[in-house]
């Protein structure tokens, strides 16, 4: 399969959906939001399905799900934790580019505010600084590219995007 999709990773709030729309528009690119694809498995939000059947069948959910899409000349923005799972990693790895979008700890506390209805996948007691840490060697382990998105506009962004494809 020849990699005409560009997947986007990164924390909450880093801009993966909003950029990910922008993206697709601007290189006539279809878009999928895979946090969409889980809540229509499950029937129900994701903070619901998390609050009735845990954490942990969140996550399987979510890992079957992302390894469930196939598309060509798509781009994709996965939900933040999508890389917990090194199946679906690896299958969107074999037929796109992936970018972590990579937006600094104090930078996503301010554009996320209280993230106990958001629907943010995080071990009780955890907190953002802790979900920071355990996830950003995971983003930086599965990106082909970094983009640096503290204070950029998404039009730079884009350049910056396809100045690399």
């Amino acid at each position: 399969m020849n990699k005409s999709n560009i997947v986007l990773i990164g924390m909450p709030a880093c801009g993966k959906s909003t950029l990910g729309v922008q993206l697709a528009k601007w290189l006539s690119k279809g878009f999928i939001d895979t946090d969409l694809l889980v809540q229509a498995r499950a029937g129900e939000s994701m903070q619901s399905f998390q609050d009735r059947d845990g954490l942990e069948k969140y996550q399987e959910l979510e890992c079957s799900t992302v390894q469930s899409v196939v598309c060509e000349n798509c781009v994709i923005a996965t939900g933040g934790s999508a890389v917990y799972c090194d199946g679906a990693m690896a299958h969107l790895k074999s037929m796109a580019t992936i970018i972590f979008l990579d937006v600094p700890l104090e930078e996503i506390k301010k554009r996320i505010g209280d993230f106990s209805e958001r629907g943010v996948v995080i071990k009780p007691g955890m907190t953002l600084d802790d979900l920071y840490a355990e996830r950003r060697p995971l983003y930086l382990k599965h990106a082909d590219h970094i983009i640096q998105c503290s204070e950029k506009m998404p039009d730079e962004l884009v350049s910056e995007i396809r100045i690399l494809m």
